[in-house]
């Protein structure tokens, strides 16, 4: 069961990838929104629910496995942020860039409520709920400039 919790907590281990593997994780996120784009926003959300939920606890299963709080390699929290900030997003490859770019500027700059979530909720909710308002910061501002661009 552990190597089933590593393999969702670590994206498939995209989070083992060298350097940066928050950066990573994005990277699979935008890859799996070329799938889930096609979906009715009802079927995204759910499936982004689902994801959620199965982050959630795969990400506590693997800090109680790494002996580690919110260890680096686990990226599932990335992809679950990264599917939020592209939510509703016409496919299209600046659109993807934007969304992508947006998300990672506010996961890593961690602006209020995204760093106060970071430092005050721990295990695998605090791992998740980070990158869930970085990702509803990161739709917010691709939404509006998507409408004030006039793509959709």
């Amino acid at each position: 069961m552990d190597k089933l919790f590593m393999f969702i907590a670590t994206s498939a281990y995209s989070g083992y990838l060298p350097k940066a593997p928050g950066t990573w994780g994005s990277v699979a996120g935008v890859l799996l929104w070329l799938g889930m784009n096609q979906l009715e926003p009802t079927a995204y959300l759910l499936g982004l629910a689902v994801l959620f939920v199965i982050g959630t606890v795969a990400s506590g299963a693997a800090e109680k496995i790494l002996d580690q709080a919110d260890p680096g390699i686990v990226v599932i929290d990335e992809v679950v942020g990264q599917l939020i900030a592209l939510f509703l997003a016409p496919t299209h490859p600046l659109v993807a860039l934007a969304g992508f770019a947006l998300f990672r500027f506010f996961d890593i700059l961690k602006p209020f409520p995204v760093g106060w979530l970071d430092r005050h909720i721990h295990g695998g909710l605090g791992i998740m709920l980070d990158d869930v308002a970085a990702g509803l910061m990161a739709f917010a501002v691709l939404q509006a400039g998507i409408w004030l661009s006039g793509l959709v």
